[in-house]
């Protein structure tokens, strides 16, 4: 009896998999995931292009908090015997030397304070061949970073260039997922030296306006921490070490921006993770194209200009040694 009854059972289940609803296929399956997926990012889009976005107390306290403990820490970071987070992992170093761009998260990412985000990411590049004052006056050259970074950055103008602090402004397009928006910005650059070969930058915004109506007629700056929430705040951290027969840069970058609904946190995250990553690959990769390109020019220009010793010529003029704001 007991046999007959689970026997019994396992013929009802046959029937309800028999006679229940057909299993979707694979092609199915993911034409029903990006239909969910479109459906999450048109409601997204709808909650982040409205204008109710602003910045509150709170948030940009924890902010101003979290920025803090940066600095303190690239304070003591600055001091330690691992001046780079490339030297941290073997791995790393090896993927640098083979031309590859390393990227990753700087902790929890998104950092979820108040009505808000704090997307914190750290990556690297090696640029062999390159001195550090070549790849430092790159760095400053500010009213030409509209070419270098071309097409997120529109326009770019340098305010003012002391031995150890830079401002300047940057108008940024910025292509998102949800919405292609430009956002008008201030920065201050500080420099310090650690010695002749390691450098480290901190930057941070002063100023950021989105730009409403973007291309439009009726295009206007937006008032000060309104709009979409998508860009608040912007710092980073910069090291520059020249060694190993080139130089190693990195960037830590942080930004703040508005939180997204919960229900779709799930599906928004990791697309958000993906845009910062690539960002971060594109901004070292512009970089390295900028020193590079720069370096090859360069040397272009002093092979076509080397005077041609003559019979009668005891003296060949050296190259004029070129000077930066940031050599002793």
């Amino acid at each position: 009896m007991r046999l007959d009854t689970r026997q019994g059972k396992m013929r009802l289940v046959a029937r309800q998999q028999t006679f229940g609803p057909p299993a979707l296929s694979k092609a199915e399956r993911r034409r029903f995931a990006g239909a969910f997926l479109l459906a999450a990012l048109l409601i997204l889009a709808g909650s982040l292009t409205s204008k109710g976005a602003e910045l509150r107390p709170e948030t940009l306290n924890a902010w101003d908090t979290y920025i803090q403990t940066q600095n303190a820490r690239v304070g003591e970071h600055s001091k330690a015997t691992l001046f780079l987070w490339s030297d941290q992992s073997p791995d790393r170093l090896q993927r640098l030397h083979k031309g590859e761009t390393v990227v990753a998260p700087f902790g929890e990412n998104p950092h979820r304070v108040p009505h808000g985000l704090i997307h914190h990411w750290v990556g690297a590049v090696f640029l062999p061949g390159t001195r550090l004052p070549d790849v430092l006056a790159i760095v400053r050259d500010y009213d030409k970073y509209k070419d270098f970074y071309a097409p997120n950055v529109i326009e770019s103008q340098v305010f003012r260039q002391t031995e150890t602090e830079d401002t300047f402004s940057l108008r940024m397009l910025n292509k998102a997922v949800v919405a292609k928006f430009a956002l008008d910005t201030e920065f201050q650059n500080t420099f310090r030296r650690m010695d002749e070969n390691k450098w480290y930058i901190i930057s941070y915004t002063t100023r950021v306006r989105e730009v409403e109506n973007y291309g439009l007629p009726n295009e206007h700056e937006a008032l000060p921490n309104t709009g979409r929430g998508l860009v608040w705040r912007l710092y980073s951290i910069s090291r520059f070490e020249q060694r190993d027969g080139g130089v190693y840069v990195e960037l830590e970058a942080v930004a703040l921006s508005r939180d997204v609904p919960g229900a779709l946190r799930w599906v928004i995250d990791p697309i958000v993770r993906r845009t910062s990553r690539s960002s971060m690959e594109v901004s070292l990769q512009k970089t390295q194209g900028a020193v590079l390109g720069t370096s090859r020019t360069a040397k272009a220009n002093e092979k076509d200009n080397t005077p041609v010793k003559s019979a009668s010529s005891n003296h060949v003029p050296r190259p004029a040694r070129v000077q930066t704001a940031l050599m002793p």
